[in-house]
């Protein structure tokens, strides 16, 4: 019984952990900060950046000497030879051993493993943008999500307050045609009028849960359910202009956006790859050394010389065999490439291909940035332009419902005419806050191409 209220107690523990968790209320920041700490891809390229890391340190330790040992023993059996007397013996189990360690070391060859090392960490800082590009990209996701939490959020207010005013309106009506001053069309037309309204509301509310849903999702938690996040006061000075113009942040941009950096860096990996591919045309000088011994328990030791019958053998043990066995060597080897299939300088055409290709990829990269500045800087100005027009509208459409609202109470207009005003001040609700998030997001993508990191403070 302990035990279970012990298990019971960790259970609700951790429960109310995650409720607390999960009611936690997210700013930007925050969430950016979050989507950055636990996004799957971003983890990917991290690793992909260590295997980059290990291909430089492999590179680099290329340039060491090569050291290797063998040691075997072995067993021959019937007819063998001795290695005293160089005479085969018959019938006879051969045991013998053999030790070997040799090395060599790269003299020249062509600048290739230097150029190598030099490739490879351009090919490291390029994989280090491009990690900082992810993340980047993911900054902006996220902020676009946020901003359509907002915006969903207003559109959701403004249509449970036009339905709250009907709602009024239909209670109103009730008493009028209770009284006899109205027809009971008028109240149906109105009831229905409040279905389509809440019908409304219930899809607005739908699109904010999915927008919360793909936000979540983004910051791969497991639900969306008591997640919220901060709603910041932002205003919009209709008198504001878009600081800067397309070539200024250009100008900015392209000198410290990663994907730029990353598609230089690219050209530079490519440029020493075609170094190395020449390197295939100049000679190779090496040097090498060795050392061995061994042991044979046939072998027999020269113990001295009898004048009648010759050597005379003795046991020769194993360390006496392995030292006397040893053997010492040197070498240099210089190999010159004269033909070889054709081979290298395929590889040097290939290699003028690759830069040629990664050249295109650089300016095809700092055009697609120009594009993107130029679409957010002109998505920006027709924004601003849309929000002051669609300020003014909401203002005109705003005092035309007050004014069409009381002729309808006093029945100078009837309930088409009312909801139809109601319909005209939603829509132009609707454009005000849809033109305000949008602009806030193209001038923060402008912000972010200058390089200042994406915030919705002040």
């Amino acid at each position: 019984m302990k035990t279970f209220l012990v298990f019971f107690l960790i259970f609700i523990f951790i429960s109310e952990s995650n409720l607390i968790s999960q009611q936690k209320v997210w700013s930007l920041g925050e969430c950016i900060t979050y989507a950055i700490d636990n996004n799957i891809q971003i983890k990917q390229q991290v690793i992909q950046t260590e295997f980059q890391k290990n291909s430089l340190d492999l590179a680099k330790l290329k340039l060491l000497p090569s050291l290797n040992g063998s040691a075997s023993h072995n067993y021959s059996f019937g007819r063998a030879l001795d290695q005293t007397t160089y005479q085969y013996t018959s019938h006879q189990t051969v045991q013998s051993n053999n030790f070997y360690a040799g090395g060599s070391l790269n003299l020249f060859s062509g600048l290739q493993n230097y150029n190598t090392i030099v490739k490879t960490r351009y090919e490291l800082l390029a994989g280090e943008q491009d990690l900082q590009n992810i993340k980047d990209n993911i900054a902006l996701s996220v902020a676009l999500d946020y901003l359509q939490i907002l915006l969903n959020k207003e559109l959701v207010t403004a249509t449970a307050d036009q339905l709250q005013i009907t709602l009024q309106q239909i209670e109103k009506t009730k008493k009028l045609v209770d009284a006899g001053s109205l027809a009971r069309g008028n109240l149906l037309e109105i009831e229905s009028q409040s279905a389509q309204e809440e019908l409304q509301l219930i899809t607005m509310k739908n699109q904010l849960d999915l927008s919360y849903l793909n936000l979540t999702q983004l910051l791969e938690l497991k639900t969306p359910v008591g997640f919220e996040v901060i709603v910041p006061e932002i205003t919009i000075d209709t008198n504001a202009i878009i600081s800067g113009n397309i070539e200024e942040i250009y100008s900015l941009a392209v000198v410290s956006r990663p994907d730029v950096k990353s598609s230089e860096l690219q050209l530079k990996a490519s440029e020493y790859d075609l170094k190395i591919s020449k390197g295939g045309r100049s000679p190779r000088l090496s040097f090498s050394d060795s050392f061995s011994t061994g042991y044979s328990d046939i072998r027999q030791k020269v113990l001295g010389i009898d004048p009648v019958t010759g050597p005379i053998y003795g046991k020769y043990s194993f360390a006496d065999q392995v030292h006397d066995n040893v053997n010492w060597g040197l070498g240099f080897t210089l190999n010159i490439p004269i033909l070889n299939g054709w081979q290298v300088n395929k590889s040097i055409s290939n290699s003028k291909l690759s830069m040629e290709n990664s050249q295109y990829s650089l300016e095809g990269t700092k055009k697609q940035l120009y594009k993107n500045i130029q679409q957010a800087y002109a998505d920006a100005v027709a924004a601003l332009k849309q929000y002051i027009a669609s300020k003014k509208a909401v203002t005109s459409m705003e005092e035309s419902f007050r004014y069409t609202e009381q002729k309808f109470n006093v029945g100078l207009v009837t309930s088409v005419d009312y909801n139809a005003a109601k319909t005209q001040l939603l829509k132009a609700q609707s454009d005000l806050a849809q033109s305000k998030y949008e602009y806030i997001f193209k001038t923060k993508v402008l912000d972010f191409y200058k390089g200042i990191p994406l915030s919705l403070a002040k």
